[in-house]
């Protein structure tokens, strides 16, 4: 899909076609290009593709003021099994509602989106400071504490990229990072305590390695219904983490160790996060919760992960891949399965 990369920006009608192979820093690049008070909910990891990260939800740091990628795409075209191109007015409502959040790579090959920019200041700053000192006046914040840029300049920012970098860097796409990563996330409804967080801190202490993100939920996020779009994780939740670990060694026992080490840490935090179900994002796809055979499992297997994903929108989702693909064409380790296909596996 790299090859298909081109990104199209309308400012008069505040809209933008991508295509799928293309990186969020490029798309965000020609944003800036031709406006600079329009942006676009997305990540904050520029070299991230445009096609899995809006698939699987899509989040970054305007999330509480716009929502989520997905909730800001507003058509898109699909190759579906019978090698037809789709917009969403020839695929549908139920499949346009499918590949926003719930993986396209369950339901057909998605060429481009078509999303809806949201307008953002030219420059933050005097807002911000009143704002903390209302609501944290304990931290004694003063203009000096605080950096003003534009929200591209931010994005830079939040790249590890030091003030007055040139936008070209968000038009490389390949990451400098680790050369192995493995991912796993959670949801906390409930305020941890100040106990549990002390045993958290040393269970860290003790791995040594593991990486924890805390993504603050709310606002518009907590406005948007849960069944807007497959992704479901919205009213209820204060934060998102994610876990991560990185390491650069090729060999098994460093692989082996690694893993052991993200996966305790997940385990330690049992207790305090969402239940019923142990909610996780899709886009950190995690195979520790299970995976299909050559990509044909039951409904009751596929559910296991599934319903952790995607909680009540998982079945709609079965729904629109048994009518879409019903031969299960489309499908890796965590698709979504296929009723006829799976009913036709078990007569044979």
């Amino acid at each position: 899909m790299f090859n298909l990369r081109s990104i199209t920006v309308s400012i008069e009608d505040e809209s933008a076609w991508v295509e799928s192979g293309a990186t969020i820093g490029e798309l965000y690049y020609e944003i800036a290009k031709k406006s600079k008070i329009h942006g676009f909910p997305a990540g904050v990891c520029p070299t991230v593709g445009v096609g899995g990260h809006f698939s699987g939800g899509g989040y970054g740091n305007l999330m509480r003021k716009h929502g989520l990628s997905v909730d800001n795409i507003i058509d898109a075209q699909v190759v579906d099994i019978n090698g037809r191109v789709l917009d969403r007015e020839s695929m549908g409502e139920d499949l346009f509602w499918a590949i926003r959040g719930g993986g396209g790579a369950s339901f057909g090959v998605i060429v481009s989106w078509k999303i809806k920019l949201v307008v953002v200041p030219e420059i933050c700053h005097e807002n911000l400071i009143a704002l903390m000192n209302q609501s944290f006046p304990e931290l004694g914040l003063r203009p000096k504490d605080y950096i003003e840029m534009s929200w591209i300049e931010s994005v830079l920012y939040w790249s590890n990229y030091a003030n007055g970098t040139s936008l070209d860097v968000l038009l490389e796409r390949q990451p400098q990072s680790e050369k192995y990563l493995k991912k796993k996330s959670d949801y906390v409804q409930e305020p941890i305590s100040k106990e549990g967080l002390e045993g958290l801190w040393k269970k860290m202490m003790e791995l040594r390695k593991p990486a924890l993100t805390l993504n603050p939920y709310g606002g518009r996020m907590s406005e948007i219904p849960d069944f807007e779009t497959p992704f479901p994780h919205r009213a209820g939740n204060m934060y998102k983490i994610q876990y991560s670990v990185t390491w650069k060694e090729e060999d098994v026992e460093a692989s082996d160790q690694n893993l052991d080490r993200i996966t305790r840490l997940y385990d330690y935090m049992t207790p305090h996060v969402s239940k019923s179900p142990r909610g996780s994002y899709l886009n950190y796809r995690d195979v520790d919760l299970g995976t299909n055979s050559v990509g044909n499992a039951s409904y009751s297997e596929a559910s296991v992960w599934g319903i952790k994903y995607f909680k009540g929108n998982f079945d709609r989702l079965v729904q629109v891949k048994t009518e879409v693909d019903p031969d299960n064409f489309f499908r890796y380790e965590q698709s979504i399965p296929s009723l006829a296909s799976w009913t036709n596996l078990v007569a044979e």
